[in-house]
């Protein structure tokens, strides 16, 4: 599989999720977004990546302190009417942050959509 910037992986999740909130692809370390879009204006992408970025950092933090052999799939949190996941990259430092309304997304579809990205990151 070829690998992707940050920016093609947006523009792919795009395509195959027109209808999402938001999307970006965030750098672990620092929470910075490598690249990112929103098709709703008052929803800031770059503030909800560093936001994410915490919940990412603090359940790796919890797997370890647990001793867990385990990585991150995916995380899922549920809104009232959003879905929020976010996807690790395979090496971990990078996530790809989604926001999606959840009646009009199939939450398998997404994450399906996710994995291919997040697989295929540089």
């Amino acid at each position: 599989m070829a690998t992707l910037t940050p920016a093609q992986a947006v523009q792919n999740i795009l395509k195959e999720l027109p209808s999402l909130v938001a999307v970006a692809v965030v750098e672990t370390e620092t929470g910075m977004p490598l690249a990112h879009h929103s098709n709703t204006p008052a929803f800031d992408a770059e503030t909800a990546a560093a936001y994410n970025t915490e919940v990412v950092k603090q359940k790796l933090k919890a797997i370890s302190a647990l001793k867990l052999d385990q990585t991150i799939q995916d995380i899922l949190l549920t809104l009232t009417d959003q879905l929020h996941l976010l996807k690790l990259s395979p090496t971990g430092d990078k996530f790809i942050y989604l926001a999606v309304n959840s009646r009009d997304t199939n939450l398998a579809m997404a994450r399906q959509i996710l994995k291919g990205q997040t697989a295929a990151l540089n």
